[in-house]
């Protein structure tokens, strides 16, 4: 079953379809995101951007889940992403949340507010047993986020060759929060 959309209070969300390039090329252009997401703190090259859409795309093919584009109600602006993706972490398959927020809209819980939605279809409606979530360890902003929409802790590791914190949530502790 794929969920085409969400709606949260503030946002509205699409499935990723290939006309979303522009909004990820926005977001991944940002210098402030790419010090967030790039192995080496610079913005994707062109290149990498397409690779990296058709990945998206494709895994919505394989799956019938992945990335939803967020617009900010009742603007009808672009603000970010969140999904969920099959994710190799130190050669382990997990299933990852993932987002990234425009920088412009920084601070105002759009990630927490967006991860919160796609965390609900992960385990109520995927029936997921356990998703993982990962930051670098200097980025103590995505550490609260994923600490707000309840995963804890598992341990540091080395992710594109950069120290990283991997938090865990499973289907009990979401039930109970």
């Amino acid at each position: 079953m794929k969920i085409e959309t969400l709606e949260t209070d503030r946002t509205i969300s699409h499935r990723l379809q290939p006309e979303d390039r522009t909004v990820l090329q926005k977001i991944w252009s940002d210098r402030n995101v790419a010090k967030t997401l790039s192995a080496d703190g610079q913005p994707f090259p062109e290149a990498t951007i397409q690779q990296k859409l058709q990945r998206m795309l494709n895994h919505w093919e394989t799956y019938q889940f992945g990335v939803w584009i967020f617009r900010e109600k009742p603007i009808d602006r672009s603000i970010g992403y969140c999904g969920l993706k099959h994710s190799l972490v130190d050669g382990v398959e997990e299933i990852e949340l993932l987002y990234a927020v425009v920088s412009e809209r920084w601070g105002n819980g759009f990630a927490t507010e967006m991860g919160t939605a796609v965390l609900n279809v992960g385990f109520e409606t995927l029936h997921l047993s356990e998703i993982v979530c990962f930051t670098l360890t200097t980025n103590r902003a995505s550490q609260r986020v994923m600490e707000k929409l309840g995963f804890h802790h598992d341990r540091a590791f080395l992710h594109v060759g950069l120290p990283h914190i991997l938090y865990r949530h499973d289907r009990t502790t979401y039930r109970n929060c």
